[in-house]
């Protein structure tokens, strides 16, 4: 692998190049007047694995939007690297926020702005590159397959029956997945664990219409004012969170794997001038840090009913709504939690509104041993390129699909992301550094050469 930097410089301009192509496509799968933009996605995908080297590549249809398959077998004797990774994006809503069009790739202060750049298209396609290297260099030191699927954005809901479906095609040693982020370019970590994810609507009903809010203010419940007042009953006054049963299963992490999370490297105080807040916010006896990764949290992510129009109505509604996400860790699960929720949620409300849960989507958490070869690779690997040892951390994000792939395949994956918490990815100006893109290139035939070694161990 001696040459890969020289690899890398040479063929730089054109990496960014192709990143910047793919970046143009507005992939967003949540929207249907995107859909013949995720397939011309695809294709791109396609072409571009085949570009890169690999013997067979296909685009395979789902219910939905359709996974992007490629490998290179050079021989079934040897250990095989699955590649995962998406290639749909977020909505680039709001617009207005951005600096440049979300969709209209801007190289600005050594960062590729645009939607999708970190999340993940920017991750995934190092992997094609990589890729690309070892094939030119005839250094690829065992097989390699890719899935890229395009609803990742969405939930993955047609990836599980994919891959029920292809279990022998897709059959490896392990998987690995770039789509998180490192502490920092100087401090590089890898994610072994991550949270789960509960995530409803709820749907609060008072009378059978819109009233006067004279006429029947204050003798007909308000279905907005009683679902602020729920809401703000699923937390006390420590930042507990109040549904019953919630933390019965919850794996309580050691005080010396606590210590060892505290090594990371954090200052509150920057913290919260990045985020332009006073004080940090959260469950009483935990740090940031731990609270987003190794405690349960419940948030609103969406509120509304009633008028929301310019000038005023003095109008009492019939119904209210909100969308509620709750974070889950190891010991709970999503299905527990969400009918947990549901009992609780419809227990609490009062005889004056009729209450409706409609779960939408969730995942497991998951876990992973530093001691599991794939880790232990990706752990060299990094330590080569970066110069220093990455550390390992839980992140507070969920990937569903990593529980999915360990149940259905019996494959735990590696998370070795690239991309840095201010990445903005779901925001306005979402953008991911040229620095991260190149050195994911130069250090992912290292995970394919000490996994290969540790393999055979």
């Amino acid at each position: 692998m001696a040459d890969v930097k020289k690899y890398i410089e040479e063929h730089k301009d054109r990496f960014i190049d192709e990143i910047v192509d793919l970046l143009k496509i507005p992939s967003v799968s949540a929207d249907p007047a995107y859909k013949s933009e995720v397939n011309r996605c695809a294709k791109h995908v396609k072409q571009s694995l085949i570009d890169a080297g690999v013997d067979f590549a296909e685009i395979c249809e789902t219910a939905g939007h359709p996974i992007v398959y490629g490998e290179k077998i050079i021989d079934p004797k040897l250990p095989t690297v699955l590649v995962y990774g998406h290639y749909d994006v977020q909505p680039a809503d709001p617009i207005e926020l951005w600096t440049s069009p979300p969709f209209e790739p801007v190289i600005k202060d050594g960062y590729i702005y645009a939607r999708g750049s970190a999340d993940d298209k920017g991750q995934f396609y190092m992997h094609v590159k990589a890729f690309e290297y070892m094939i030119k260099t005839n250094s690829l030191p065992c097989n390699a397959k890719f899935m890229i699927e395009g609803e990742e954005e969405v939930g993955s809901e047609n990836l599980g029956i994919f891959v029920k479906a292809n279990k022998e095609k897709l059959a490896a040693d392990t998987i690995v997945i770039s789509d998180t982020s490192m502490i920092s370019n100087e401090t590089p970590s890898i994610a072994v664990g991550l949270r789960g994810l509960s995530y409803m609507e709820v749907e609060v009903t008072g009378p059978n219409r819109d009233l006067h809010s004279g006429l029947y203010g204050g003798a007909v419940g308000n279905p907005i004012n009683i679902l602020c007042n729920m809401i703000a009953s699923l937390t006390d006054e420590n930042n507990h969170i109040t549904v019953k049963g919630f933390y019965d299963n919850v794996e309580i992490v050691s005080d010396e794997d606590r210590a060892e999370m505290a090594k990371a490297p954090f200052n509150q105080d920057d913290y919260n001038a990045e985020l332009k807040i006073k004080e940090g916010f959260g469950e009483k006896g935990y740090s940031t840090n731990e609270r987003t990764s190794i405690r349960p949290t419940l948030d609103v992510n969406g509120i509304w009913g009633g008028y929301i129009g310019e000038g005023a109505k003095t109008v009492l509604p019939s119904k209210a709504y909100a969308k509620i996400s709750m974070r889950l860790v190891p010991g709970q699960s999503s299905d527990e939690i969400t009918e947990k929720f549901r009992s609780h949620f419809e227990s609490i409300a009062p005889d004056a509104v009729r209450v409706k849960v409609t779960p939408h989507h969730g995942g497991e958490p998951f876990l992973i041993p530093t001691n599991f070869p794939a880790y232990q690779a990706a752990s060299k690997a990094m330590e080569t390129t970066f110069g220093v040892t990455p550390i390992p951390v839980r992140g507070g994000g969920s990937i569903p699909i990593t529980s999915m792939f360990e149940a259905e395949l019996g494959l735990k994956s590696v998370l070795m992301g690239f991309g840095l918490a201010t990445d903005d990815i779901h925001s306005p100006d979402e953008h991911y550094g040229i620095f991260n893109y190149l050195k994911g290139i130069e250090t992912i035939p290292y995970f394919y050469q000490y996994f290969t070694e540790e393999f055979g161990k």
